[in-house]
């Protein structure tokens, strides 16, 4: 499953993030082998194309797709060297796929701040310098240890590991992050092991006030490409303590059409690459998660390995000719399509794996 680790300084309203998404948790009957542990939380993928499925389909049970949310604490200027807790932080950190920083922009008087005042540049360049030196660390450790290797004998998997450890090095040195180096897809695969941190994709949650968060023309306060979201996490605390019908209603009178979770966690799927296909009947409806350019007989393969192997076809309808239609309807109009082994699956097909015995 989707991992998010959520990371910030102290006081900036990350905890709070985290107990808000968790009111949001799915049940964890519905994802075998996952235990839930104090500090991670499960939460639904809004997708209200599953919804409609599961009205036309009159589904007995409703199976979104999740994220995996990681409260990663532990985080201060000087963690790399052990500060706080951070050698917990990192090894934390290092198991998750992405990263949602929280970043705080509001001012409170009665909320302290670690740093004396809000400045968000300031505190994201601190954990960035933190995420770099753990880096630069491991980097290090691991070319002092391929050196030694090389007494014995290069080898080509040697040489292209020696050789993206070098670069990866002088980027980091000049204060650059690991994804921005150019890498060979062989250099890639020699450093994949080393779960970077800074090669991980980063969204940046600005932790605003009531008035900020509404704000159609709202401008991100962080310099550079930086991928980033206004949230008022107090907002976002208040209205999960709604009734769904007064969330809705509390929605519309600030103009938003989703609250700022949902977008948060649809924001956190597309940064991975993600896409979603759908199967739908009587027993369940159920969303799958599957990367951006994944191929039939691999979608498959979600479902359950096996269906892989045995791939002969899958029949496709686009979810809104499934909604319209009915599944018996869109097959008598035409809409159904029967794609082989090198179909590149689409955001929002709805599936029949045809698989042999």
């Amino acid at each position: 499953m989707l991992q998010v680790g959520i990371v910030g300084l102290p006081n900036v309203g990350k905890s709070t993030l985290f107990k808000t998404l968790t009111k949001k948790q799915v049940p964890c009957e519905n994802f075998p082998f996952c235990t839930i542990e104090p500090n991670v939380g499960i939460v639904e993928v809004p997708d209200e194309r599953l919804q409609a499925l599961t009205k036309v389909s009159k589904s007995q049970k409703v199976i979104t797709a999740a994220i995996q949310f990681v409260d990663i604490a532990g985080l201060v200027a000087g963690a790399h060297k052990g500060e706080g807790l951070g050698n917990k932080f990192l090894a934390n950190i290092r198991e998750v796929d992405m990263i949602a920083h929280v970043v705080r922009a509001f001012k409170d008087p009665n909320v302290h701040h670690v740093s004396g005042d809000v400045n968000p540049m300031r505190d994201v360049e601190i954990i960035e310098l933190e995420l770099a030196m753990a880096d630069l660390d491991t980097v290090e450790k691991r070319l002092n240890n391929l050196h030694g290797k090389m007494k014995t004998g290069k080898t080509k998997e040697i040489e292209e590991e020696d050789s993206a450890l070098q670069k990866i090095i002088a980027a980091l040195k000049s204060g650059k992050p690991t994804k921005e180096v150019e890498l060979t897809d062989e250099e890639k695969l020699a450093i994949k092991s080393l779960e970077l941190l800074t090669l991980k994709p980063v969204l940046y949650i600005i932790n605003v006030d009531e008035t900020t968060a509404a704000d159609p023309d709202w401008k991100s306060p962080l310099s550079g490409d930086r991928l980033a979201l206004p949230l008022s996490v107090k907002i976002e605390s208040e209205i999960m303590e709604m009734p769904a019908d007064e969330q809705a209603v509390f929605l519309e009178s600030l103009g938003l059409k989703q609250s700022g979770l949902d977008r948060m966690i649809i924001k956190c799927y597309e940064l991975l690459d993600l896409i979603t296909f759908l199967t739908s009947g009587e027993k369940e409806s159920r969303a799958w998660t599957i990367k951006k350019g994944t191929k039939a007989p691999q979608a498959a393969g979600v479902i359950h390995t096996d269906f892989e192997k045995a791939f002969i076809c899958a029949e496709i309808l686009d979810w809104q000719d499934f909604v319209e239609l009915g599944e018996a309807g869109a097959r008598e109009a035409g809409k159904l399509r029967v794609e082989g082994k090198n179909y590149v699956m689409r955001d929002g097909d709805v599936c029949n794996f045809k698989v042999g015995v």
